[in-house]
């Protein structure tokens, strides 16, 4: 029989991710000894299996298309991208599924690293293996999300894609389904067409990318489809089965569609159901409620950051996330009383609510922050949409020829601020930061008329914004 091994520190970090990773980084560096636990790879999905891998993919995709739509350059590259060498390139940016390099960086800031899987035992109490940590101040769960699948008959046998499959896949399928609308799915479809499969995506809803503007899913749709994908919306999988190694779908129309691989990209579940939170009063598999220092409600010890508290699944937000927790957490552990209504301070995730930013990584690119249209008058803010098209901007016409693309803001009428930014079109993902700051710090629309955007650049759509709220 083994000897139970216990340790004390002040904060225990269930998850290496980057939110945990993060959440470390902050209680270290405010002097609290931090355990960090990884049942997996140090750096999480987003360095293995998200993030990094998809856009490892998807850079010279985007990259070949704007090449060919520049004169001079266009006719250089026509031919088919370097599959191999793509897939090469993407194995290097995961370090070939290694994490030796986040071991050593959470050794350099101080933290033990615990591998094995983690479960609370308790309140403050952390088991792995034969080992127990027990914290003094808190414990985060930073574990994040596992791709869902829908509860079809027989899927398993299938062995469909996730999300996991389709970033770590070591070659193109030659017939790829897609089910799904969203980020991943609108991305992976981009990817693995360009890369040498025909896609066919299966798309339940009327449109792509739902939660933002409607015609950010428009236009991507458009490109898809030029590209030679297969888009197909308002269809739902009805069965799904694997013979001989070839896939056979089966539409709610009763249409049946060959492929060698489907990847169902239709949400995420969060990773709680075996981490023992039925030992502390909460539900396994439940997504964390928590408030905005990312403590669990009812409680004054246990934090969930990122994923797991489902206010905002991605990386950046959860990492955002994660800083704002570390201080609460050293705060607390200081002694400082945090009030509980302090937006916009260094213990509150206010920009959670009203100013996420996001890229969609597909041609065109799609970015977005704060609230649409629809989101601004269901929350019944005094709003009007500015629609402006791309190609009036001269750095567009600069950018590619027969740029595709549309801006909108969408403003408040009652205080002149902006609720929300979205640029589709390509190249814009680096335009969505200046929008972030605009919305995250509530600009009035009087001031931004002298943020001068440089000319001839993508950016100068701001002013030609400003120019049709104006005079209309």
């Amino acid at each position: 029989m083994t000897e139970t091994e216990t340790n004390l520190y002040d904060v225990v970090v269930l998850g290496a991710g980057p939110v945990g990773e993060n959440v470390a980084d902050r209680t270290r560096a405010a002097g609290l000894t931090t355990a960090v636990v990884e049942s997996e790879l140090v750096g999480g999905e987003c360095s293995y299996w998200a993030c990094m891998p998809s856009k490892a993919l998807l850079r010279p995709v985007i990259a070949r298309a704007d090449a060919r739509r520049l004169p001079g350059l266009r006719d250089a590259v026509q031919g088919p991208l370097d599959t191999a060498a793509v897939l090469a390139r993407r194995n290097w940016f995961t370090g070939d599924w290694t994490d030796d390099g986040q071991v050593d960086w959470i050794t350099s800031i101080g933290a033990d690293l615990y591998r094995g899987h983690g479960r609370l035992t308790g309140p403050r109490t952390v088991t792995v293996g034969d080992k127990v940590l027990t914290a003094r101040h808190a414990v985060v769960v930073a574990t994040g999300t596992r791709a869902a699948l829908p509860d079809l008959p027989g899927l398993a046998e299938v062995r469909p894609w996730t999300s996991r499959e389709a970033t770590s896949a070591q070659s193109a399928p030659g017939r790829l389904v897609v089910v799904g609308g969203g980020v991943v799915a609108t991305e992976m479809a981009t990817a693995w067409q360009a890369l040498g499969s025909q896609v066919t995506l299966l798309v339940r809803g009327k449109g792509l990318l739902d939660r933002m503007e409607p015609f950010a899913g428009e236009l991507v749709a458009e490109a898809l489809t030029e590209a030679g994908a297969d888009v197909r919306t308002g269809t739902s999988v009805a069965s799904v089965t694997r013979s001989d190694g070839t896939v056979v779908v089966v539409t709610d129309t009763g249409e049946r569609i060959e492929a060698d691989e489907i990847l169902f990209a239709v949400g995420r579940a969060p990773r709680t159901d075996d981490i023992g939170l039925d030992t502390v009063g909460l539900a396994p598999g439940s997504w964390l409620t928590v408030d905005d220092s990312l403590r669990v409600t009812g409680t004054d010890w246990l934090y969930g950051v990122g994923d797991v508290n489902h206010r905002a699944l991605l990386t950046h937000q959860g990492k955002y996330q994660a800083r704002i927790a570390g201080a609460a957490i050293a705060a607390r552990a200081a002694g400082t009383d945090l009030p509980e209504s302090d937006p916009w301070s260094a213990h509150a995730a206010t920009a959670d609510h009203e100013s996420v930013p996001q890229v969609v990584f597909t041609d065109p690119e799609a970015a977005a922050v704060g609230l649409s249209l629809a989101e601004a008058e269901q929350a019944g803010h005094p709003v009007r949409a500015v629609d402006v098209d791309m190609s009036s901007v001269a750095g567009a016409g600069l950018y590619a020829e027969g740029y595709k693309g549309r801006a909108r803001m969408v403003v408040d009428l009652e205080r002149e601020i902006l609720r929300g930014v979205t640029f589709v079109g390509p190249g814009v993902g680096e335009l969505i930061h200046s929008a972030t700051v605009a919305v995250a710090g509530q600009v009035p629309l009087a001031r931004l008329w002298h943020a001068v955007p440089s000319y001839p650049t993508l950016s100068e759509v701001w002013l030609r914004l400003l120019e049709a709220y104006r005079d209309n």
